[in-house]
């Protein structure tokens, strides 16, 4: 139905022309819209003809003949030209309305639509209204059944019309629903009221394989229920259809091609906008929701991490209530399936593309993007291998990180190898993990340069690069994917005294490999609650898995510690954590990084799972002096720096850091460069913060 702005007459007067009613006088060329205004014209203009037979009041001599003819001509809609049933056919058809019912439904739209038949109510009314009454519609249409009225029956329970108040049920005015008459009039869209709580879901194209088999059996289900209710007397609600994931686009794109196989539009129903309680709100949102999926071919997706239970907060029980008792075709998306439902349901479980179809899913984006280097050429190819191999994307990031790469080139076509860059940097952004307060995302800057390590430190390092670097290759190249899950995480633990350099290291690595370093606030996963810590864990893993981020615990002793020997269920359940950690770092294919100053507090067990230990030693006299050349920036002015009695001064990398920074404010303050005597008031300043003495001989002879 195609969307047209309802005037005042709309249906007037041509249209109610009763020699205009047979439906061989339908131009073939008439759209739907077109011939459900003829047909709906003609409904009313039979209608407003038995009401002026009935009132005394006909316009012609030949209105009570007209009618009849109108009304004979109504009865078999097959002989309307129409590609699919006028819209008051199907509202009958679908709410089961009696042919009393239809017309009390036509009256009321006739109140709109017909000012005629307004002026006919107006008459037969004594307080004037232009509103046909129950009473008039007993009087006037044929097949009388009271159970019309009752609130169960279609029209109230529906709300197809409204009750006016009066003092009596008889006595009541009614009009119609402004949903119901926008239907009828062929004008398509979505309750007003329901505006705030959907938006439109569209199927993602391409469609990943592995999706569309997901979407198969989910349609499966569903017709194979709907085939069984409609052979028994069971309430007709379709199984609600589970689909659990750690990435909602998955489930969205799934419930999409369901959806869309099923002639569904899909809506996505936003769990914040739902009531606060389960009471008369909810009942009628239910209804609505109900009303506008038998009206539009609706189903819905309601998607969020968590849910709450009914338990758990205010609208816990308006959305178990919902779950539980809404018959629209429903999808939840959710990270596990609810446990606290008892409806009939299916759970499928969902992930992202397979690597071939993140291939084929990039292929496609590029060739629709503009111009540019050919998707086909050896250089894209590698690219592409390069970002499915370091990515884990769905569909609509990828089309996203295509568009925003190309977005980068307005004036013309780029080069692959700025292609290839911009892409790599769109895809960092798609990918990047929403953990709001959880985690904290570091912009790296540190350098190999910046780092000052013994050889062998320095070499594990650059291997921990490589592993991350070349891992698709090994990994599902080369076989060894396919052998076990397990072992394929690339861990590490950087181990020793505070300020030596470990989260300078992962800093290094996160921009060594242009990825996003990513800093885990244990403050915020660690909870007193059972598990709540592994919900926490979960989720920091299940976003970290799309590729674009280095996993960084620091200070990581005060969760990952030795599991204790069980002496109460509090030692038991921190025993399970420390196991669901290990389990995740197994199966995690990027790179996490654990920081400790006390390497002798981790799990020997947890330690053997680790591929790398690196040991951040104290630095000594040389390795102090080269820190002390590397930590001023190449515009700072220096003046006379000794930097070998600078090294004799036995602090690590982070203290060095600090004496300098607050040595060059010193400087600066007095609009000096940076000498050796801001070097010692900054020492002494950092030294009495740690509350250890200066020995005078680590300073001697710096000025």
């Amino acid at each position: 139905m195609s969307p047209h702005v309802i005037t005042e007459d709309i249906l007037e007067p041509e249209a109610m022309n009763a020699d205009n009613i047979a439906g061989d006088t339908i131009p073939p060329s008439e759209t739907w819209y077109e011939a459900n205004q003829r047909y709906l014209a003609a409904a009313l203009s039979a209608l407003r003809a038995r009401l002026e037979a009935a009132l005394h009041t006909p316009s012609s001599p030949t209105a009570e003949t007209t009618s009849a003819q109108a009304e004979e001509a109504l009865l078999d809609p097959a002989a309307w030209s129409f590609s699919q049933p006028p819209a008051l056919e199907q509202l009958c058809s679908a709410f089961e309305l009696s042919a009393f019912e239809r017309g009390i439904l036509l009256l009321a739209a006739g109140a709109e639509m017909d000012s005629r038949l307004a002026a006919l109510f107006a008459s037969a009314d004594s307080s004037r209204r232009p509103l046909p009454t129950l009473s008039l519609a007993l009087t006037l249409l044929p097949a009388v059944h009271w159970s019309a009225l009752s609130p169960s029956r279609a029209l109230r329970r529906w709300q197809l019309i409204h009750l006016l108040p009066a003092d009596t049920l008889i006595a009541s005015a009614f009009r119609p629903d402004e949903r119901i008459l926008h239907f009828l009039a062929g004008v398509s869209g979505v309750d007003e009221r329901l505006h705030h709580l959907l938006r439109p879901i569209a199927t993602p194209d391409p469609v990943p394989l592995s999706y569309t088999d997901i979407a198969a059996r989910v349609v499966a289900v569903w017709t194979h229920a709907a085939r069984y209710q409609a052979s028994s007397s069971g309430a007709p609600q379709l199984p609600l259809i589970e689909l659990c994931g750690p990435i909602p686009e998955a489930n969205r794109a799934v419930a999409a091609a369901a959806a869309d196989a099923l002639n569904l539009r899909l809506y996505a129903l936003s769990p914040s906008y739902l009531p606060s309680t389960s009471g008369n709100e909810t009942g009628l949102l239910m209804r609505l929701l109900e009303r506008e999926a038998i009206l539009s071919g609706l189903a819905l997706l309601l998607e969020s991490d968590v849910l709450p239970a009914a338990a758990e907060a205010p609208s816990g029980a308006a959305i178990e209530s919902l779950l539980e008792s809404l018959t629209t075709p429903l999808f939840l998306s959710a990270r596990q399936p609810r446990p606290t439902l008892t409806r009939s349901r299916a759970v499928f479980y969902t992930t992202s593309p397979t690597r071939a179809e993140q291939t084929t899913l990039w292929r496609s984006a590029l060739k629709s993007a503009p111009a540019g280097p050919q998707t086909g050429s050896q250089e894209i190819s590698a690219a592409i291998d390069t970002l499915v191999g370091q990515f884990n994307l769905a569909p609509t990031a990828i089309r996203s990180a295509a568009e925003h790469a190309y977005a980068a080139f307005p004036h013309g076509a780029p080069s692959p190898v700025s292609l290839a860059t911009g892409l790599w940097d769109a895809c960092r952004i798609e990918a990047r993990p929403r953990l709001e307060g959880l985690a904290q995302r570091i912009e790296p800057a540190a350098t190999w340069d910046d780092l000052v390590l013994p050889a062998r430190e320095r070499d594990q390092l650059q291997h921990l690069a490589l592993h991350v670097r070349h891992r698709t290759r090994v990994y599902d190249d080369w076989g060894f994917a396919g052998r076990s899950a397990r072992g394929l995480g690339i861990s590490a633990l950087f181990a020793g005294p505070s300020g030596t350099g470990k989260t300078t290291a992962a800093e290094v690595l996160a921009l060594e490999l242009r990825l996003d370093l990513v800093r885990i606030d244990l403050s915020q996963v660690i909870s007193k609650y059972i598990g709540e810590t592994e919900k926490n864990l979960g989720r920091i893993f299940d976003a970290a898995e799309q590729g674009a981020v280095v996993l960084l615990f620091d200070e990581a002793d005060a969760l990952f510690g030795k599991r204790t020997e069980i002496k109460d269920s509090h030692d038991r359940y921190a025993n399970i954590e420390v196991s669901y950690l290990l389990q995740r770092m197994e199966a995690y294919r990027g790179l996490a990084i654990l920081t400790t100053n006390r390497r002798s507090a981790l799990d020997q067990a947890f330690l053997r799972r680790l591929r790398f230990v690196v040991e951040f030693p104290f630095p000594d006299a040389a390795q102090r002096a080269e820190i002390w050349r590397r930590v001023f920036p190449a515009r700072t002015p220096l003046k006379d720096l000794n930097f070998e009695k600078l090294a004799r001064l036995r602090v690590a990398g982070g203290n060095i850091h600090n004496i300098a920074m607050a040595a060059a404010f010193l400087a600066a303050d007095a609009a000096e460069p940076v000498r050796m005597e801001h070097l010692l008031s900054a020492a002494r300043t950092e030294f009495a913060k740690l509350e250890i003495p200066l020995n005078d001989t680590e300073v001697a002879g710096w000025i």
